[in-house]
């Protein structure tokens, strides 16, 4: 895979935020270029606690999210301070979900919340990470190239748009579209047996009762709310896992050939950190 480098480490936005504040800050490094902003703090214990000796290049993660993450509107300039408790442990706990050796497919990746997460933390997994946004694919190429991850691929599209062609032990899905509407587009991505880990915030009980229906008639079943790092983290994981039980009519129809799906790549939507509603 080749990958262009971070474009906003040469030509920073004008009077971004992040301009301003990497300006003024005293930094201990750098990322591609980018000052690392002060206000991104050290990791948590907890973080080493997850990820072992991995836990440098998670570091370099967060250092990517808080410069070019921030330049490129993947994440609010306002969620720089959290950055660790708010997104990356949280995506970090997902891993426990996730079986040995598995084949994840992360619908909506966006900044790569949980795909490059689980990517650094879980170097066993074969990931695709699936967005529609070219800039977001660009970065994400970047992303990936800089952290040396040979476990990821990325496809630009819509998820319904790569059924019959990428295919998954698991698929993920976080700050994406609510939970009906993420069956019908997750599901066909995974085999029957296959399973969506659809990560919510607060409501999610609420929205697994009020979309249980919905998930059904897409052929999901077995809906359980799991949660992950009580006690170990500042906020849990809550986590909607759905099984893929049976096939639904015109749920396989093979991906539709067009511009959006060349090979630079696919998913669904996202709502980049700071910048829209958490489920």
């Amino acid at each position: 895979m080749t990958s262009a480098p971070f474009e906003s480490a040469a030509d920073p936005h004008p009077g971004s935020a992040v301009d301003s504040r990497a300006a003024s800050a005293t930094a201990s490094k750098s990322v591609a270029g980018s000052v690392v902003p002060s206000d991104l703090s050290a990791a948590p214990a907890v973080v080493g606690e997850l990820v072992g000796e991995r836990l440098e290049l998670m570091e370099h993660l967060a250092g990517i999210l808080a410069t070019t993450g921030v330049d490129h509107g993947l994440v609010g300039p306002r969620e720089v301070p959290r950055l660790w408790d708010r997104h990356i442990v949280n995506c970090a706990l997902l891993a426990e979900a996730i079986p040995q050796g598995s084949r994840v497919v992360d619908v909506g990746s966006g900044a790569g919340l949980p795909g490059l997460v689980l990517a650094v933390a879980r170097p066993d997994l074969r990931l695709d990470l699936i967005e529609p946004l070219e800039r977001r694919v660009r970065w994400l190429n970047a992303a990936v190239a800089e952290l040396g991850l040979d476990t990821v691929a990325i496809h630009r599209g819509k998820a319904q748009a790569l059924w019959g062609s990428v295919s998954a032990d698991i698929v993920t899905a976080r700050a994406v579209a609510r939970l009906g509407q993420l069956a019908q587009w997750c599901l066909p991505l995974v085999p029957v047996g296959g399973v969506l880990l659809a990560m919510k915030g607060g409501s999610a009980a609420q929205e697994l009762a009020e979309d249980r229906a919905v998930v059904e008639a897409a052929g999901g079943g077995g809906l359980e709310l799991l949660t992950f790092g009580e006690g170990l983290a500042e906020q849990p994981t809550r986590v909607v896992r759905v099984v893929r039980d049976r096939e639904v009519a015109g749920d396989a129809r093979p991906a539709r050939s067009n511009r959006r799906t060349r090979a630079a790549n696919t998913g669904g939507g996202h709502r980049p950190p700071g910048h829209g509603r958490r489920g």
